[in-house]
Formats: structure tokens, sequence, C-alpha cells
């Protein structure tokens, strides 16, 4: 498979998982968070399939395009670490895990480092999609039609 085609299935993966997620948690109180703002495709499909929710951002810096800047107060900017510590807590019932090195080994490391933080920030019930495995969670089957591993979907029991 080209990588073009790599992409382009993960990228449909990722929309068809975050519209199953926001569906799986309409009408249950609670804010959203996308870890890994980037370029903003990921944020901007967050505001539009769960409006009147707030949707939270981290990233190390704000390089988006202009049309998907966060407002001040829901950007987040500094390492994943020390922000999400900062959300211990919070009424968060979608969350969005987009973070990587580009090296598999390392990604996979890094999302099970984060995952204590990431389950402590969220409100019990809530919806986890990510691209990289995740830790401590229960995992779901998630939407028909996306291959296993292709995208991971989780929720917080506790």
């Amino acid at each position: 498979m080209s990588r073009l085609d790599s992409m382009l299935r993960r990228l449909n993966a990722q929309r068809d998982g975050l519209n199953w997620a926001a569906a799986q948690v309409a009408g249950q109180p609670g804010d959203a968070l996308d870890i890994g703002l980037g370029n903003g495709r990921t944020y901007d499909h967050l505001r539009e399939i769960m409006p009147g929710r707030r949707v939270l951002v981290i990233d190390r810096a704000l390089q988006c395009h202009p049309s998907c800047v966060p407002p001040e107060a829901d950007f987040l900017q500094g390492e994943a670490e020390a922000m999400l510590t900062r959300l211990k807590g919070a009424n968060l019932r979608l969350v969005h895990y987009d973070l990587g090195f580009g090296v598999e080994t390392k990604d996979v490391a890094e999302a099970a480092r984060l995952s204590p933080l990431i389950k402590a920030a969220m409100t019990p019930g809530g919806i986890a999609v990510s691209g990289q495995p995740l830790v401590g969670f229960t995992q779901l089957a998630g939407p028909e039609g996306i291959p296993e591993g292709r995208y991971n979907f989780y929720r917080r029991e506790d």
C-alpha cells in the first residue's frame, strides 16, 4: 500500500472514529480535548461535530491554520505531561490523542506513559480515541469499517 493510501485510510478512520465517539457521548455533560493540535484539522472537526461543547487543545506550539486557532483560554501550550497534570479532575467526556515522534516504539511508549494522566482528566464513562494504544482503559470495538489496530477506542470505566 502506498504511503498516500495509508494516510487516507488513517484520516478516514480518525474522522469516522471521532464521529462515532461524539455520538456515543451525545447528551452527556463534559468537554472535549484534542491532544496534539498540529495544523488544526481535528480540532476544527471536533468543533463541528460537538457544537456547544468546549474543545480544549494541548500542543507545544500554536502552528495551526488561522481558521483553526482555539480561544486563548482553550489552548494549553506546553508539554503534554504538564498540561494533562493541570487538567486532573476536569470534566472531559471525549479525548483525542494524536501525539507522535514518527517512531513506533517511541510513540507507543509515550502513549502508555501519558495514559494515566489522560484517564485522570476524564470523567467516568468518557471516550478516548487514539492513534496509539492507551493503557488503563476498557478497549471498545469502535465503529464498523475501521480495520483493527488502525485506530483505538477506549472508555474510562471508573
